[in-house]
């Protein structure tokens, strides 16, 4: 999973949350790589152009010789992808590449959290990644050519005490993510979902110095460029990436089994215990299902 340097050269990119952490370290990874980018991170109340970190991580991009322009929009809101979808025709001509990054959390029980809480976090963490791609998706398709990388978590895979809120908005994602994977599949568009391991303002207060050195955002951009990059041969998949490795996450089911309302504890016993097996949609998933519980008659 290597790129030649330039192997982006042409392509034009947007990447959200792009000011700090992950984000940033994808753009400049991209831009590196030869993409044009159009950086995204919210202005915060108060700061000037060049005090915003969307600002400079575009100075650091060109300072190494690339192109990129700042967008300080608010991911979080509506009007959010269509505001980067303007940005993007204004100053790069159209979009190839689109990473939605942008997350926030505000971890609570969730006796304790209230909707508002719930909410904000909703509309950042999915509507986020809805957003940007609902608006450029038109583009993607008619184009015959695209690469889209959505942020998912662990949370979103498996869930985390105190995380309900993240958890439900970046399990969202591997929903969405995969139902887009379908519908660009005969357009040239593929879309994948990374569940990054890297030191951030989010990660921050629970990761020592030492493994935010091992953390480096940085080992993450690797796998984002070649998810962006002509190279790219799959979709639909979800991808955990830090500290330099990889892994792939599923979703997986076990055969059926009749259903037994006296025996449901042992049952889930045995249900846990058999093999598992993935499948390409729902459809498919519900194909099997059928030929399970009506098996073919061999007599027949």
């Amino acid at each position: 999973m290597s790129l030649a340097s330039g192997s982006l050269r042409g392509q034009r990119a947007v990447v959200t949350g792009a000011g700090k952490g992950l984000g940033r370290a994808y753009a400049l990874y991209l831009a590196k790589q030869g993409a044009r980018v159009l950086v995204n991170n919210r202005r915060h109340a108060g700061q000037s152009d060049a005090q915003t970190s969307a600002q400079q991580t575009v100075d650091a991009i060109r300072e190494a010789g690339g192109e990129a322009h700042a967008n300080w929009c608010d991911v979080s809101q509506p009007d959010s992808g269509l505001q980067l979808q303007e940005d993007l025709m204004t100053k790069l001509g159209g979009v190839d590449i689109v990473v939605a990054n942008a997350g926030i959390d505000k971890a609570s029980s969730f006796a304790k959290q209230s909707l508002a809480d719930f909410r904000a976090v909703f509309d950042t963490s999915f509507f986020g990644n809805l957003n940007l791609v609902h608006a450029l998706w038109p583009q993607l398709i008619s184009q015959g050519y695209g690469r889209v990388i959505l942020t998912t978590s662990s949370a979103g895979l498996y869930a985390n005490h105190g995380q309900s809120a993240y958890s439900a908005a970046k399990a969202a994602v591997i929903g969405l993510m995969r139902s887009l994977a379908l519908e660009g599949q005969r357009h040239g568009v593929k879309v994948n979902a990374i569940a990054p391991y890297g030191y951030s303002q989010m990660t921050a207060p629970h990761m020592s110095q030492e493994m935010a050195r091992l953390f480096d955002p940085a080992l993450v951009a690797p796998l984002v460029g070649w998810l962006a990059s002509q190279a790219c041969c799959c979709s639909g998949e979800v991808l955990v990436s830090g500290a330099g490795f990889i892994r792939r996450a599923e979703t997986a089911e076990t055969e059926a089994i009749a259903l037994d309302a006296g025996q449901l504890d042992s049952q889930l016993t045995q249900l846990q215990s058999l093999p598992r097996q993935t499948y390409a949609s729902a459809s498919a998933s519900f194909a099997q299902f059928l030929q399970e519980i009506n098996p073919p008659n061999e007599n027949a």
